[in-house]
């Protein structure tokens, strides 16, 4: 049986979930084509850009905004509402209950640590390891190889979930436990048959 001592989440999509019916409101209100803003946005190379801290958040709208001719839609764009997923928040804090470390692992921007603060997860989660500061985004192996260097903790007593399997290949590779997110009570199963009573 696997000795898990730290479980190591996503942020977006599993932790944080914004309204997938706003951007298309924006898109509509600004007379684009659906999914045109998201193209644009998460286009792989300017994704990279400001999740490995080479441009800053603000600078990433402001190119959303450029390559769509349009300012306004991409600073409204960049107000996406979003909730916390308290079901997987309740599951953070059994684990925590249960003396087994949490940690977040985003690939963010440089505002991430603020918006941690806002959300009020810092005190639920013992460090929030952000692509941005690290310089490298999952699943590149080097982001998981800081996070295990600054938990002090060998790959495979690190559980990471995300709700992008592409994201997991990072972590497996370094024999890092792992578990592709779909719902609080699919993650509480896989916690459990990896050994953790919650």
């Amino acid at each position: 049986m696997l000795s898990i001592r730290a479980v190591l989440f996503d942020l977006d999509g599993v932790i944080r979930h914004f309204d997938s019916e706003y951007t298309s409101q924006v898109e509509h209100r600004y007379g684009f084509d659906p999914g045109t803003i998201t193209a644009v946005a998460f286009e792989p190379d300017v994704l990279a850009q400001v999740t490995t801290g080479v441009i800053l958040r603000r600078e990433w709208v402001a190119r959303v905004g450029e390559l769509l001719g349009s300012a306004d839609a991409a600073e409204q764009w960049g107000r996406q509402p979003s909730d916390l997923d308290q079901q997987v928040l309740a599951v953070v804090d059994e684990l925590r209950a249960a003396d087994i470390r949490t940690a977040i692992l985003t690939n963010g921007t440089d505002t991430i640590q603020a918006e941690a603060t806002e959300l009020g997860l810092h005190h639920r989660f013992e460090a929030v390891f952000n692509s941005a500061e690290i310089g490298w985004a999952k699943p590149d192996v080097r982001a998981f190889e800081h996070v295990l260097e600054v938990l002090e903790l060998a790959a495979s007593e690190v559980f990471f979930t995300d709700d992008s399997a592409a994201k997991l290949t990072g972590a497996q590779e370094l024999g890092m436990p792992t578990h592709h997110f779909t719902s609080a009570d699919g993650l509480r199963a896989a916690l459990r048959a990896a050994g953790i009573e919650i």
